[in-house]
């Protein structure tokens, strides 16, 4: 498969290395409810490349990390058991790209490229 339209990378800020692990849905706002796309887990570099399907119509998504079992992979107390990330594919001809950077009572993410 080629690279998915929506890929992310997941950083693990406070070991200071990617998030190896790391199980990720996509997900799909239509018709008023949330339809699952697409699943992948992170790497060894804390990317998944085939999160979803490789063409996307314009419209609201949203990529949910399973946070809490990575951390609990590593006997690691966390506030955030999951996060989700909520956000608006506005022009169908662009990659998107959204990183994770995470810590057990953290996170931030941006736009990437």
């Amino acid at each position: 498969m080629a690279r998915s339209h929506i890929t992310t990378h997941v950083l693990d800020t406070a070991a200071g290395k990617p998030a190896d692990g790391v199980a990720a849905s996509l997900w799909s706002l239509r018709d008023g409810g949330w339809d699952q796309i697409g699943e992948g887990t992170t790497d060894g570099d804390g990317r998944i490349s085939s999160l979803g399907p490789e063409e996307l119509l314009p419209g609201i998504y949203r990529i949910d990390f399973a946070t809490g079992d990575y951390f609990a992979a590593t006997a690691t107390d966390t506030f955030f058991p999951s996060v989700s990330l909520t956000f608006t594919l506005a022009n169908p001809e662009q990659h998107y790209h959204v990183p994770l950077l995470l810590s057990p009572f953290a996170y931030s993410t941006y736009r990437g490229s």
